[in-house]
C-alpha cells in the first residue's frame, strides 16, 4: 500500500488545475448576464461557471494523481484516508464573481492523512501539504509546500510583522448563508472595530488566507465556512510562518470552517477576543 508521494510534482498539478480553473472563470467573467445561475440555499449560488471551472479542475486532478481521494464543492466526492485527498473550491468568492467585483479565486488543497509519510517523516494526523489560491484578475499564484515554504508568484512570502491586535488590519467574513452562530460571531466582531487598526470583509475566504500569508492583513477570522475554503488557506499561512487553526482548539486543521489566522504574535491575540464569546459544541 503506497504511504509517501511527491509533494514537488502535487504542487504542479494543482497550479496546472487552478489555471485551467481560472480560464473558464475568465471566459464568463465578460458575459455575466449569460450565466445560469442556481440558488442552493440563501444567499448560496452557483453558476455554469462554477460547476465547468470544478470540471476542468477536478479532470486533471483525477487524470494527473488518481491515488488522492477529491472532495470538491459541488460535485463532492470521497476521501482516501490512507493517503491524501484534493480539496477544490473553484471559484472561492462566487457573489463577488456574479456582481462583477474582480475579488474571486480557485482554491486548491492537498491533505495528508495521518500515517502518510512526508519529507522522511511520517505524519501523526491529518495535515494540509500542498496549497493553491490563484486570482485570476491580479494574476497571483499563491503556493505553499508543507516544510519547504510559501510564495507569491514564485517569490517566498512572510507573514506580517505587526507586534499586536490593535496595531493591526484584520480581515473577517460575515454570516451570510448560516446565520446561527451570529450570536458568537458578532460580539467579535464589535471588539475587532473598535480595538485593531482597521477591519476589512472582502467576500473570499481563501484570499483572505493568502492575504495573511503575505502580509497584506495582520490576521484574519471567520466563522461557518466549508473545508475547501479554507483548507489551502491554511497551509500558504502556516508556511509563511503564520498561524492558521480551528478557532475551538480541537481540530488539526479548521476543516470545521471556524478558522483564526495570523502572524505568531497577532494570533494568540485574536483567539483570546473570540474564546469569550465562542459557544462549545
Amino acid at each position: 500500500m503506497q504511504t509517501s508521494f511527491a509533494l514537488s510534482s502535487s504542487l504542479e498539478t494543482a497550479v496546472q488545475a487552478a489555471h485551467a480553473g481560472a480560464a473558464i472563470l475568465q471566459a464568463y467573467a465578460n458575459n455575466r448576464s449569460e450565466l445560469v445561475i442556481d440558488t442552493k440555499m440563501r444567499n448560496d449560488l452557483v453558476s455554469q461557471a462554477d460547476r465547468e471551472a470544478e470540471a476542468a479542475v477536478i479532470h486533471i486532478l483525477r487524470s494527473q494523481s488518481p491515488e488522492f481521494g477529491l472532495i470538491a464543492e459541488e460535485t463532492g466526492g470521497q476521501a482516501n484516508q490512507q493517503l491524501a485527498t484534493w480539496y477544490i473550491d473553484p471559484l472561492d468568492g462566487t457573489t463577488n464573481f456574479l456582481h462583477g467585483i474582480p475579488h474571486y479565486a480557485v482554491s486548491i488543497a492537498l491533505i495528508a492523512h495521518a500515517g502518510t509519510e512526508i519529507n522522511g517523516s511520517r505524519l501523526d494526523q491529518d495535515t494540509p501539504v500542498i496549497g493553491v489560491v490563484y486570482d485570476p484578475n491580479r494574476e497571483e499564484m499563491f503556493t505553499a509546500m508543507h516544510g519547504v515554504g510559501a510564495w507569491l508568484n514564485g517569490q517566498r512570502i512572510q507573514c506580517s510583522q505587526a507586534d499586536s491586535l490593535a496595531n493591526s488590519v484584520v480581515a473577517t467574513g460575515f454570516p451570510f448563508r448560516d446565520f446561527s452562530f451570529a450570536n458568537q460571531y458578532m460580539p467579535t466582531l464589535n471588539t475587532a472595530i473598535t480595538s485593531t487598526r482597521g477591519v476589512r470583509r472582502h467576500g473570499a475566504a481563501a484570499l483572505d488566507l493568502a492575504w495573511v500569508a503575505c502580509g497584506r492583513f495582520d490576521a484574519y477570522w471567520e466563522m461557518g465556512l466549508a473545508p475547501w475554503d479554507v483548507a489551502a488557506g491554511t497551509v500558504i499561512v502556516r508556511e509563511a510562518g503564520g498561524i492558521s487553526e480551528d478557532m475551538y482548539e480541537q481540530l488539526p486543521w479548521p476543516r470545521n470552517g471556524y478558522v483564526y489566522s495570523g502572524n505568531a504574535t497577532v494570533a494568540p491575540e485574536l483567539l483570546a477576543m473570540i474564546k469569550p464569546h465562542l459557544i462549545y459544541p
